[in-house]
């Protein structure tokens, strides 16, 4: 069995403890038994992981990748269970997944963020899963769409399970990135606040790709609050079948858990809570100030608006859209703030920019249109 001082000792108890994540581990993929029983081996004696994960059924882009060795891994992981007291996880896709992941008796379930996507494929696995009450873990969609997680979380709830884990993994995106996925923790923390019954556990393995950006992230997770961690952990990374490059050895594991530094929500005993608001309340004040300054840019150009509609000039201009890019990175970067905020924040700013001057440019043409007249 699990050690007693393990914060969900069974998984009755779903839950977690401030000063001890829920972790969850295991390969990528359950490749061969002897693999999977000398895995599960070293996360036991580590005593540091309360739940086993492995994949069996990989959806992968590809046709001829590898995709996981199927139903055979379902005993060599039951018996992992029955060896070394460590519950186990499987990823599930279809219904079939299902129906033969609670008929082996598997203790948790989780579903994939290439599933998530799909509602009706949340929708299927929800129907097969009413009348039972195992754990579910619901990574969030590959694209970056909160409703579509809450939306998923929601199917599997209305289904009558009432133990499940949000998963953080990433996102998908175009372009040049430092992760695999990325964190845009955003969205995790707008998913913290519309549902915070909800515990919400971070894959870093899947954010970064690889294995030496994994403390980081893990670590930027736990002080955001996040309630546990999902890392692949393999006895022989590199020669791992899929995604040897993220995965870590379970001695590897252990010394970063052990790195992490975990805090409280509420802090330390005998913290002075007054010195926090007091600097709260100056945030407060400059947040104030921020919105009022917004405000005139935007009377400014609500002016420029006009100005352009008196001399028949367009709203986008791409120099000057190019000038403001150019100075604002710049002063970003001289008073310390990264590059990828004042890129989102200038985007905003220019959406409502836009907004602005193209009410400003068409008003009397709005005001005399057949459907203002209707109104």
């Amino acid at each position: 069995m699990l050690e007693s001082d393990n914060p969900i000792a069974s998984l009755s108890d779903w839950w977690y403890s401030r000063n001890h994540p829920a972790i969850i581990a295991g390969p990528c993929s359950a490749e061969t038994r002897d693999q999977v029983l000398k895995t599960a081996a070293l996360l036991a004696e580590g005593k540091q992981t309360h739940l086993m994960r492995a994949g069996i059924w990989k959806p992968r882009t590809r046709p001829d990748s590898f995709e996981g060795v199927g139903e055979q891994a379902i005993p060599w992981l039951l018996e992992a269970r029955d060896t070394y007291g460590l519950p186990v996880c499987v990823e599930v896709a279809t219904t079939q997944h299902v129906e033969r992941c609670l008929k082996a008796g598997i203790d948790a379930l989780w579903i994939g963020a290439r599933t998530t996507v799909n509602p009706f494929s949340v929708q299927e696995i929800a129907d097969v899963l009413r009348g039972t009450d195992i754990p579910v873990l619901i990574k969030n969609p590959v694209n970056p769409d909160l409703q579509l997680w809450i939306g998923a979380i929601e199917r599997i709830r209305k289904a009558g399970i009432s133990r499940m884990i949000a998963i953080h993994r990433g996102f998908s995106s175009s372009g040049k990135s430092l992760y695999r996925n990325r964190p845009m923790w955003e969205i995790p923390i707008a998913l913290m606040s519309e549902m915070p019954e909800i515990p919400i556990f971070c894959d870093p393995s899947h954010i970064t790709g690889k294995r030496d950006l994994l403390l980081s992230v893990a670590q930027r997770a736990m002080d955001l609050g996040m309630h546990g961690l999902m890392i692949e952990s393999h006895i022989d990374p590199d020669h791992a079948w899929s995604d040897a490059a993220q995965q870590i050895t379970p001695h590897q594991l252990n010394d970063l858990l052990r790195q992490l530094n975990i805090r409280s929500v509420s802090g330390k005993e005998g913290s002075d809570e007054n010195a926090l608001i007091a600097l709260r309340s100056r945030i407060d004040k400059i947040d104030e100030e921020i919105i009022h300054l917004i405000g005139q840019r935007m009377m400014v150009a609500g002016e420029i608006g006009e100005f352009k509609k008196e001399h028949d000039i367009t709203i986008l201009q791409l120099e000057r859209w190019k000038e403001i890019g150019i100075t604002r990175t710049q002063w970003a970067k001289d008073v310390g703030l990264s590059a990828d905020f004042i890129e989102h924040y200038l985007d905003q700013i220019h959406e409502e920019s836009i907004r602005r001057q193209t009410e400003v440019m068409n008003y009397e043409r709005d005001k005399t249109s057949p459907k203002s007249n209707q109104q």
